[in-house]
């Protein structure tokens, strides 16, 4: 099978980097967990703070067997597929392999893409640059959406209107906005305790 081909079918898959660390937002930070850096993405995020993933041509394709592999080293058994936008492809094969051996599948998504994959925990982190396909909704366990615009506030609201009841809801600070937000965050989760707040500790602690 040709690479391109077997990238397709989600067999070999773009790796940006892939690292063991702890998990520093949303619902389970503070976890240790394999992070898994799909290269790729076409959502544009003009904050984005790995912009470096956006060209998946530039990364590394690696089986899944590698990939897996890599994760099997440490002692963790989280894994968080992120990007990127993993969902730009296949991810069943891959998270069909990782839950084959004993791990539980994380992902963190603008959802712009159909979904695909056998995940334990669903971050759907939803993105103005580019419009979540319908198929997110139903699968989200986490919307976390990243305050950067006063606007953002309704743009919340907005997908949080279309996740399960379950979902749990996020309102995060952009780190550079964090000064002008935090603040605003807070009185807004205060009035709206539906939302809870999620802060990137991991850069406040320095973890890579």
């Amino acid at each position: 099978m040709e690479k391109r081909d077997a990238v397709a079918a989600g067999l070999m898959l773009p790796v940006m980097e892939a690292f063991y660390t702890i998990q520093g937002e949303g619902t389970f930070s503070g976890h240790p967990a394999y992070f898994i850096r799909l290269g790729g993405c076409d959502v544009g995020c003009v904050w984005c703070d790995v912009k470096d993933s956006w060209e998946a041509a530039k990364w590394p394709v690696l089986s899944i067997d590698e990939i897996v592999a890599g994760a099997k080293q440490y002692l963790g058994r989280k894994v968080v597929i992120t990007g990127g936008e993993p969902l730009m492809y296949d991810l069943g094969p891959l998270t069909t392999l990782l839950k084959s051996e004993g791990f539980s599948t994380h992902i963190e998504t603008s959802g712009a893409h159909p979904f695909s994959g056998d995940f334990d925990w669903v971050c759907f982190s939803p993105k103005k640059f580019k419009a979540p396909h319908p198929s997110i909704y139903e699968h989200a366990n986490e919307l976390k959406v990243v305050i950067y615009h006063q606007s953002d506030f309704d743009f919340a609201e907005k997908h949080a209107a279309l996740v399960q009841n379950d979902c749990q809801l996020l309102l995060q600070p952009e780190w550079s906005k964090a000064a002008t937000f935090t603040s605003k965050i807070i009185d807004y989760v205060k009035f709206h305790p539906n939302w809870k707040i999620s802060l990137q500790t991991h850069k406040f602690m320095d973890i890579p």
